[in-house]
């Protein structure tokens, strides 16, 4: 697994708990990278979860917009959390990290939620993002 699909983890990761919990996103990704600082690669995967983080909270207001027009009928707030937070960080790469190809971030956002989601939380997100990514550029 890459370093980038590591970071998108940990992004996730916190983007999730921390709407469940009603705390900062940056505070979860900092308790867990204290904790796993000793392993390799650590610097280069928060580095790049921490641009997510910091993206989704800087732009918040832009990206519920974006997926409240695009998510088909579903209110960002009757989406399920982890769907939520997999498509907060997918949609942040997508409108502002041109160093990564929107195929890329749908890919990665698709995959998070085969491993994590419910049965059919894949195909929700890769229908939500298809839509949207086009609409963009």
């Amino acid at each position: 697994m890459s370093a980038r699909t590591k970071a998108r983890k940990r992004a996730v990761d916190a983007v999730f708990a921390a709407d469940l919990r009603k705390i900062s996103p940056l505070t979860l990704l900092d308790e867990v990278a204290g904790l796993t600082a000793d392993r390799q690669n650590q610097d280069e995967i928060f580095g790049y979860a921490r641009q997510i983080v910091n993206g989704v909270i800087e732009n918040h207001d832009e990206i519920d917009d974006m997926l409240d027009t695009y998510s088909q009928g579903w209110a960002i707030d009757r989406m399920p959390n982890l769907d939520r937070a997999i498509l907060r960080c997918a949609v942040w790469e997508i409108l502002h990290n041109d160093d990564v190809p929107d195929a890329v971030a749908i890919n990665e956002a698709v995959e998070l939620a085969k491993s994590f989601g419910g049965i059919d939380g894949h195909k929700y997100v890769n229908g939500v993002l298809n839509g949207l990514a086009p609409k963009l550029r």
